[in-house]
């Protein structure tokens, strides 16, 4: 510091006036020695006094800078002593070196001094608070009161000059800020949209002196139940109710999960068929008009997901509560004539029709296409199936059809796919509504006209971008949907043999020979197959395996264990061929063991383990697997996990197991 002083206290102008006196003196010498004398004893007094002026004035500085130095460290101490906050100081092992008052008063007739931390709370470990840098806060509950509890370690000089790491804690009350929100959420207006899904089957197949009877009862349990919840509810039409709460009651109605759909479906007064709903909810919204939204995004997903369940919709955030009993069936047929028309229409505007399915594409999602690419070429337009690469399951198809002229140019790949797209091509996805599931994503985004024919139950990601979309969990199979818009698609269509058996031959594997998911129109939808020139024993030929797949199946089967009564998961054989095809297939034929009702099969396909589950309806495996990212039906489902070992799926399918039987068993 002295140096930097002396360097401040330096002013050339003095050293130039005494340069001048020294160089006068010079020349005094020079024309009188006396003189020069003379000037030269009062140069060096000049110099004596400059000297002794200097470090006198360097002194003082000093001594003004160290008072300055000395206020500030006064200062700084000062403040931290009388800082409003509860403030404690800790050691690296926890011992408590120092604290202020206000956090004393908060151990009221406590020796804290010297004590650990964590001995009074256990949250706040210090090495914990070092090896998570990243963080520097921790909400804390103490004595009633909720804490933001915010730390800073710091180092400081200790014995024989090492670093010594101190760790700062500052108390935040943060209980009034915290009481504030909680109540400010407490009083937001939550908007339930409710609808009873089968209200015209029911109303069918009950007895006319019974039906005022089941309807009167529906409203009476609805309004009670909305009463006990302080709620607004009106009836807008005959099988439609909203009702309004507040978010505190929004609360206690989760934490028993939507328990109105089963009192609903408990009701018994003459009415043949169970009375279910679908409730959407809309939570969160920063209006009513955006709760109301929300809500009605709710219903619809509900809807498409099969009814019988609670959709929340908090912002992004979607919660499902019920859900776990089959579909509703549609009996009328109205849907799939107004959506075969729309498709027409759609059609006949665009230049050409491009059909893509999910990756890995099965029996069902080839039949659809063979039968929407039946549709396109009865209004002679151009029409391909998108398809990068056949496999086990439909080799057999694809080879027939390639081997007929009507046919040969009938598949394309994806980069040809993506080639061929314009502003006017229509892109028709069927056997799936995710775009990360189909063929080819990127085509997905490419195209601007999309439609989406499934029958799986509505997840949460979707196809935003599509102008027309006919989602049936209630259908067997896409092919049954196909197949039944082919008849209201146009008066003359007709199909070829072989794509009736492709059709066909999807409705058998997805029901597994007419056992699963099979309604009234299932069979309808065969029948009018069978009379089309759909020929059962060439769709038996299109089911048989090779000698190795049979193996493969066979040592997967025999590698299941019983994890839960009646629940079982194997893991199938390293390095098969065809892995995906086989782990569905073990997991169709452990359902015919006697005893297990519920299987799940899991099998390594290039980086990713693919999981294939099926059920007799006593598990609902769709519910299981959307916990892993999958989703599907009641009775079958799968999921794709990554970056992850076959044993590790293994775990994670067990636990979501868990996690859906103990909810099961809290309803």
């Amino acid at each position: 510091m002295k140096n930097s002083v002396k360097k401040k206290l330096t002013i050339p102008e003095v050293r130039l006036f005494l340069l001048v006196v020294f160089m006068q003196a010079i020349i005094f010498f020079y024309f009188d020695w006396r003189i020069g004398v003379i000037s030269c004893i009062v140069f060096a007094c000049l110099i004596y006094y400059d000297i002794k002026v200097t470090k006198k004035r360097q002194r003082e500085w000093i001594k003004y800078l160290e008072s300055i130095s000395e206020n500030i460290e006064w200062s700084t101490k000062n403040a931290v002593l009388s800082v409003p906050l509860p403030l404690v100081v800790v050691e690296i092992d926890g011992s408590i070196s120092w604290f202020n008052p206000n956090f004393s008063h908060m151990f009221e007739g406590q020796d804290l001094l010297d004590k650990k931390i964590t001995d009074y709370v256990p949250e706040l470990d210090p090495q914990m608070i070092l090896d998570n840098q990243d963080k520097n806060s921790k909400r804390l509950e103490l004595n009633d009161r909720i804490y933001n509890v915010i730390w800073t370690p710091v180092q400081i000089d200790g014995v024989n000059s090492e670093k010594k790491v101190m760790i700062l804690l500052y108390w935040e009350d943060i209980t009034e800020y915290v009481r504030i929100k909680e109540e400010y959420y407490n009083q937001q207006i939550v908007v339930m949209d409710i609808q009873i899904d089968n209200y015209d089957e029911v109303m069918a197949n009950t007895d006319d002196t019974h039906r005022p009877n089941v309807q009167a009862e529906i409203e009476s349990r609805l309004a009670k139940w909305a009463n006990a919840l302080n709620g607004a509810w009106t009836k807008y039409d005959r099988d439609k109710f909203i009702v309004i709460i507040h978010a505190m009651k929004f609360k206690k109605l989760s934490e028993k999960k939507f328990d109105i759909l089963d009192e609903i479906r408990d009701i018994n007064v003459g009415n043949q068929i169970p009375v279910t709903l679908s409730v959407g909810v809309g939570v969160g919204g920063s209006t009513p008009l955006e709760s109301q939204y929300y809500a009605r995004s709710a219903i619809d997903l509900a809807l498409g997901r099969g009814g019988d369940q609670a959709v929340v919709k908090n912002g992004d955030k979607l919660s499902f509560y019920g859900g776990r009993n089959k579909a509703v069936e549609k009996r009328s047929k109205v849907k799939s004539r107004v959506i075969a028309n729309a498709l027409r229409q759609l059609m006949e505007q665009s230049s050409e029709v491009l059909i893509m399915s999910h990756e890995v594409p099965d029996l069902d999602s080839i039949g659809s296409a063979l039968g929407i690419y039946r549709c396109a070429q009865y209004i002679d337009k151009g029409a391909h199936i998108v398809l990068n690469m056949s496999n086990a399951s439909v080799d057999r198809l694809v080879k027939k059809l390639l081997q007929i002229d009507d046919y040969k140019d009938i598949f394309i790949t994806g980069d040809q796919a993506m080639d061929r797209i314009d502003k006017r091509t229509l892109l028709v996805v069927v056997d799936t509504h995710r775009p990360s599931f189909t063929e080819v994503p990127q085509l997905v985004k490419m195209a601007e006209k999309v439609v989406v024919i499934d029958h799986h139950r509505r997840s949460v990601e979707g196809m935003e971008n599509a102008i027309l979309t006919y989602l049936e969990p209630y259908a067997s199979s896409t092919s049954e949907l196909v197949t039944e818009m082919t008849q209201y698609f146009g008066e003359k269509v007709k199909l070829s043999n072989i794509e009736a058996d492709a059709l066909l031959a999807g409705i058998t594997m997805d029901t597994k020979n007419f056992i699963f998911k099979t309604g009234v129109r299932t069979f309808e939808a065969a029948s009018f197959l069978r009379r089309s020139g759909a020929d059962p024993t060439s769709i038996r030929q299109l089911f048989q395996d090779d000698m190795d797949t049979y193996v493969a199946r066979a040592d997967a089967v025999r590698a299941a264990e019983i994890v839960y009564p009646g629940i079982a998961i194997a893991i199938c054989p390293p390095d098969i061929k065809n892995a995906p095809l086989i782990a569905a297939q073990a997991a169709d034929n452990l359902l015919t063991i006697r005893g297990i009702h519920t299987s799940f099969v899991l099998c390594k396909n290039g980086d990713e383990i693919m999981i294939s589950a099926r059920s007799l309806g006593n598990v609902n495996v769709q519910v299981v697997l959307e916990k892993l990212g999958g989703g599907g039906h009641l009775t079958m489902a799968g999921a794709q996990i990554s970056d992850i070992t076959e044993e590790e799926a293994k775990q994670k399918v067990i636990e979501a197991l868990e996690e859906y039987l103990k909810e099961d068993e809290s309803k």
